[in-house]
Parts: C-alpha cells; structure tokens; sequence
C-alpha cells in the first residue's frame, strides 16, 4: 500500500504543478526576498505555495487565474466568505473617516457589549491577533493569582508566544507517557526557562490535570485550553470535561482560559462557551470576529479583567481598537453572526457531512467524519479521536492526497490536512458543497483500489 499511496500523491502533485505556472515563477521570485518564499512557515506547502490574487463571495482566484471553492477561509477566519458586503461597507465608510487614532472609538463599546451578551463575560479588551489575545491572558492568569506555572494541553496550538509554544505538536518519541506527557518546546528559540514554566496534560483527561494541581499545590495560575482541539483535526470535550475542569481548578485557586480563537463564532454565536454551558474565567477570540480583518479579543470575569482596570496588568497595544477593524467587527456581529446565518450553515455542514460520510460507508474507509459548526474535518482513522496520542497514529498521507484531489478539482482546502478542517462561510451554495462531495468520492474511490491492494 505504501508505495501505491506515495505514486498516486506524485502523481497529483504533477496535475497540481500544471496548473501552477505563474504562482511557480512568483514563489522563486519571492525566496530571495521573504524568507522560505512566503509570509507565514505553514504556507510552505508541497510541491509548493499557491500565491492568490482575489476572493469573492465562496470562491478564491489564484494568480493562475484558477477558481476554487474556498473551504481553507483563511484557516477559519473566513466564516463571512469573502468581500461580503456588509462588511465591505463598513470598512470603506470607516477608511474615508479615518484608519488609525490609538483612541477608542464607539463601535469598539459596541462590539464589546455584543461579545459580552454572546459569552457572558462582562468586560473586555481588543488585540490584532489570537497570539496577542492568548499572551494576555497568559499573563492575566498570573497576575491574578501571583503564580508562575500554567498548564496546556498536549498538541493545542494557543500562538506563537513562549509561554504557549510547548508541546505545540510534539514527535511520538519525545511525549513522554500519556498520564504524564513530557514538555517539548515547539521549535528553537525557546529556552528551557520557558517550559519549566509550562506543564502539559492530556485533552479528555481530568486525571493528568488533577495529577499536576497535587504535584504543585498552590503554584499553578490556571490552564489554556482549547475547548474544542482545534490542532489535530477537531477533537471535541468529552460529556462533562469542560465542567469538571472548572470546578477542579477552582477547588486549587486556579484559573481557566478557553482558547476559541478557532472556535469562537465558527462553532456557533457564542462558540464553545454557549455550547457547553460552561463560562470560563477569561476567553479568547480572533479570526472569525473581524470579518476578514485582522482582530482579537480577551474577555473575562469582572474579577479578573479588574486586574487590568486597576493598573495591576498593563493591557496595551497601539493598534488594539482599531477603527478599521472595529468597524468591521461590527458589521461581522450584527449583521453576518446573526441566526439566519447559522442556520444556513448547519444545513450546509449537515449536508456534506451526512454525504461524505456515506462515501466512507461504501468504500468501507477506516475513516470518520467531525464536524461542529462551521467547521468540519476528515479523520483518518476507524476509531473516535481522544487527544493527541490518538491523532499522532493517523497516516498523514491520506490528508495530503485528499488536499491535492479537492485542489486539483477546485476546492481550496488547508493544507496539512492531518491537523486541519474546512470552514463553510455563510457564502457557500448547495453546488459549492456538492463539488466538495465529489471531489472526495473521487479521492474516496482511489483510497479503496489502494487500500485493496494492501498486503
């Protein structure tokens, strides 16, 4: 089998690079002027980066002039689709008034009441991206507690500041045993300091995050979390995990954060934290919130945002607030967020996951089908997903050949599949769904001729 999957991904990767002629020629342009070739490490794709010209509606148009389906959505922040109208409006009536002041502005109130009533956390605070917004909340949990030490969970991405790069997605040989997970800085550049700081613990196990509060009584202010992993296909809370967190952490003077920078609006109006019934001390939200411009939010208790509002933590940002971004942030929450638009996309998701998983059915593919809101992911493997022990079994092959047929037959999915998902926007149509589905019964046929050959 391993041969036959390999030939068959060569081969797609050949269609792809027939397509690819003027993104080629820019990509080796480019590497002599931004480093790798592109603006961010996880748009170093194989055989190379696709470089994009415009987006409309549900469709992007490469620089090739080839049109996709756009289920990438700018890996979930593009729940809005793309140059949507309101907020199209929004943003050029705020650009002819003004772009930048560093004041606030009143549509920022705005925003912040209608985040509050969605999360039911009163007060809050704007960054420019998820990083910013979980290395605030980082720092609030420890201010707010006078303590050192924080948890995160085994293979959850909360950004790329120090205290969160740890065990980000660790190889097998360096984990460590599951009730005990070993912390693994991220990449080079993080000093031992910082993963002494940083203890880790598995997703769906209250036992491994007990275990640490007993191991360092009254030394941990508080765990980020996911509440929904978010960085190994999607992985969702077990009955009762998210509730036994909160109470077990309060029971040792601890804090919880909910990372929803992923989740956030895409997994409903009020993400994670309306769909489980259960209120954190602090959230974090970005992507999805701007409409497409660059924004994020902490929000969190009156106790603890008082931390900021008393000068104990000093919140700051010279762009935090923006008016271009507040504008559209506006425009995203009352009139894209709204339960028309929800609707439609459950029907949507309902829809491609009910027929995608009815291809695996037929072909018998040892494969299943995750889905929560917006958001949706194929899973490679027979058995339910639990943490990240049990994604670091998948064959990541299987991803990447399903990303280079959706490509190669117009739809844009993430790359590196294995820990990514498609995002429907409120744009999407029953054809742009129904091209998402053939493509993968396609894939779907090629996976049960290799698979039948296996030995």
């Amino acid at each position: 089998m391993s041969q036959e999957l390999d030939t068959e991904i060569a081969g797609q990767e050949r269609l792809f690079l027939t397509h690819q002629a003027r993104s080629r020629e820019l990509y080796q342009r480019a590497l002599y002027s931004l480093a790798g070739g592109v603006t961010s490490s996880w748009q170093i794709t194989r055989p190379q980066p696709i470089f994009i010209e415009k987006g409309h509606g549900s469709k992007i148009i490469d620089v090739d002039g080839n049109e996709y389906v756009d289920l990438h959505g700018g890996y979930g922040a593009g729940v809005a689709g793309h140059a949507h109208p309101a907020i199209v409006t929004a943003v050029q009536r705020q650009v002819t008034a003004g772009t930048h002041f560093a004041q606030p502005s009143e549509d920022a109130i705005i925003v912040a009441e209608n985040l509050a009533e969605r999360f039911g956390l009163p007060l809050w605070r704007f960054t420019n991206s998820g990083t910013e917004a979980t290395m605030d909340a980082v720092h609030l949990m420890r201010a707010a507690t006078g303590r050192e030490l924080i948890i995160k969970i085994e293979g959850c991405y909360h950004g790329h500041h120090d205290s969160v790069q740890v065990s980000v997605a660790p190889d097998e040989a360096d984990v460590g045993a599951i009730d005990d997970p070993t912390p693994v800085p991220a990449s080079a550049g993080i000093p031992s300091a910082i993963t002494d700081l940083t203890l880790v613990a598995t997703f769906n196990s209250l036992g491994s995050i007990e275990a640490i509060l007993e191991r360092h009584q009254g030394k941990v202010a508080g765990l980020i979390i996911e509440p929904i992993m978010m960085n190994a296909g999607i992985i969702k809370p077990e009955p009762g995990y998210l509730k036994g967190l909160k109470e077990l952490l309060a029971r040792h003077g601890s804090l919880l954060v909910f990372d929803e920078v992923k989740s956030g609006l895409a997994a409903g109006p009020g993400g994670a934290v309306r769909l489980y019934g259960v209120r954190p001390d602090l959230v974090c939200l970005a992507k999805a919130i701007g409409g497409g411009l660059i924004v994020g939010a902490v929000g969190g208790s009156s106790e603890i945002m008082g931390r900021v509002v008393d000068g104990t933590y000093e919140m700051v940002g010279t762009f935090n607030g923006n008016p271009l971004s507040m504008a559209a942030s506006r425009a995203m929450l009352e009139e894209v967020a709204i339960p028309e638009s929800y609707s439609w996309l459950e029907a949507l998701q309902s829809r491609a996951v009910r027929e995608i998983s009815d291809i695996i059915a037929k072909h018998a593919l040892p494969a299943h089908v995750v889905s929560i809101g917006a958001k949706g992911c194929v899973s490679f493997s027979p058995n339910p997903v639990r943490n990240y022990r049990d994604f670091l079994k998948i064959d990541d092959r299987f991803n990447h050949l399903h990303w280079l047929t959706q490509l190669n037959g117009g739809v844009f999915l993430p790359p590196w599949g294995k820990t990514e998902q498609w995002t429907i926007s409120v744009q999407h149509t029953d054809d742009d769904i129904s091209l998402f589905v053939d493509n993968f019964s396609c894939f779907a046929t090629t996976v049960a001729r290799i698979l039948q050959h296996e030995p």
